[in-house]
């Protein structure tokens, strides 16, 4: 079994305190022995009122906030997973997912699918990445990396389903407005079911976004749900249970399209 940590919280514009409350998810994650713990997008600052905040706060993988989550984790097997800024050469910012372990970046993904939706446009500040995410092996299983918008993009998830994912994480910010509760919930089971693959997906909670993390089984199960308030939550990954599903529900083996590439 592998135990997965979600810690779903309101991101604030004062970088220091999310990152104290990382450092408690963390914590707390690590002493219920989590193999896993993954936090929503883009938690190192941001103000509702100021989205261009997201670019003067930015700070570079070896800046303070992520120095800090770094320390905390050395000597601790506990994989943490999380979204945040950080400068491009362009002079915008990139998405970043980063997973890190006993004190090192063990993988980086640069959100690849920009929030230009529903009245909104991420790409005025982010730079869009250009490569396909890695997958991350955690407690014997191989995860595979995605943010936010991400999930409304069928061909990432069935691509690092091919690629050889168990799992896949979603941190997001997933914006309220009319249905989309309803989406996340859709979007979420239809990429675990339609690639036999557990989501883990977890949405930053307050003022602007939904909550609402959930994990999701290779079935279509929601396993584990949170509400519209801070919470951490905790769920167990069944390699029984996942191939189980591949062996009545063969979806990998019996597509007739070609692995997804990046264009």
């Amino acid at each position: 079994m592998m135990k997965v940590a979600l810690g779903q919280f309101a991101v604030s514009r004062v970088w220091e305190e999310n990152a104290q409350i990382c450092l408690d998810l963390m914590a707390r994650a690590s002493a219920a022995k989590a193999d896993l713990l993954v936090l929503p997008e883009g938690i190192l600052a941001r103000d509702i009122a100021d989205p261009d905040l997201v670019r003067r706060a930015a700070q570079p993988l070896d800046g303070p906030f992520v120095t800090q989550l770094l320390e905390a984790s050395r000597g601790s097997r506990m994989t943490t997973m999380m979204s945040v800024h950080n400068p491009s050469e362009a002079g915008r910012v990139w998405n970043t997912l980063i997973a890190i372990r006993d004190g090192e970046i063990v993988a980086q993904y640069r959100k690849l699918h920009l929030y230009d939706a529903f009245s909104m446009k991420e790409s005025t500040n982010v730079e869009p990445g250009v490569a396909v995410p890695p997958l991350v092996d955690v407690a014997g299983l191989r995860v595979g990396l995605m943010t936010c918008y991400d999930v409304r993009f069928p061909e990432l998830a069935r691509r690092l389903a091919l690629d050889g994912a168990d799992l896949l994480v979603l941190p997001s910010a997933w914006v309220k407005g009319p249905l989309k509760e309803m989406h996340w919930d859709v979007l979420v089971t239809a990429r675990a079911l339609e690639n036999t693959v557990y989501v883990v997906a977890v949405g930053e909670c307050g003022e602007r976004n939904i909550g609402n993390s959930m994990v999701v089984d290779p079935l279509g199960v929601a396993i584990a749900r949170a509400a519209e308030a801070p919470a951490l939550l905790f769920a167990e990954v069944d390699p029984a249970r996942l191939a189980h599903a591949r062996n009545v529900l063969p979806v990998l083996e019996n597509r007739r399209f070609a692995k997804p590439e990046l264009r």
